[in-house]
């Protein structure tokens, strides 16, 4: 019984010997946290930015994949405005596709239309104008289907 109180004594003398951290250290790996934390939330953030350009332009791509369905199965002679929002202008071509939804706020597109536009050899060209809450692409002219890209989103 005595052995054991003896170990008991030294085991609550070591633990006592034994110090914490102290408040600078603990201060220093606040601040190590705190710059960690403010680096990954601008990496987050453009991550966000280019995942939200991605998301309209891929919009776009399926508008204009939804436009060569339409003149694949629609005589298309003259220059023909499809519009994906509903209603004017040109052909209501909502019913080839589902409703767009902005990546940059819970609402649909204010604009998405695909010109079609048949070349003398019968091949149609596409070009895209796509209108969203803070982003568009085509704002100053509708977009080729070639020149789909990154890039091609601007501030409204």
């Amino acid at each position: 019984m005595l052995e054991k109180m003896k170990m008991i004594w030294q085991d609550a003398k070591q633990l006592k010997d034994e110090r914490g951290l102290t408040l600078v250290e603990l201060l220093v790996v606040v601040v190590i946290l705190g710059i960690i934390a403010a680096i990954a939330v601008v990496a987050i953030g453009g991550i966000i930015e280019n995942s939200r350009k991605d998301a309209m332009v891929s919009d776009a791509k399926q508008m204009v994949s939804a436009a060569k369905l339409y003149t694949a199965s629609n005589p298309v002679q003259a220059d023909t405005q499809l519009n994906f929002k509903g209603g004017t202008p040109g052909v209501d071509a909502t019913s080839y596709m589902s409703s767009l939804k902005d990546p940059y706020s819970d609402t649909t597109y204010t604009k998405a239309i695909v010109n079609v536009k048949p070349d003398l050899t019968g091949k149609f060209t596409y070009t895209v104008e796509l209108e969203g809450s803070k982003k568009v692409i085509g704002k100053d002219a509708a977009v080729a289907e070639s020149a789909l890209s990154k890039e091609s989103v601007e501030n409204k």
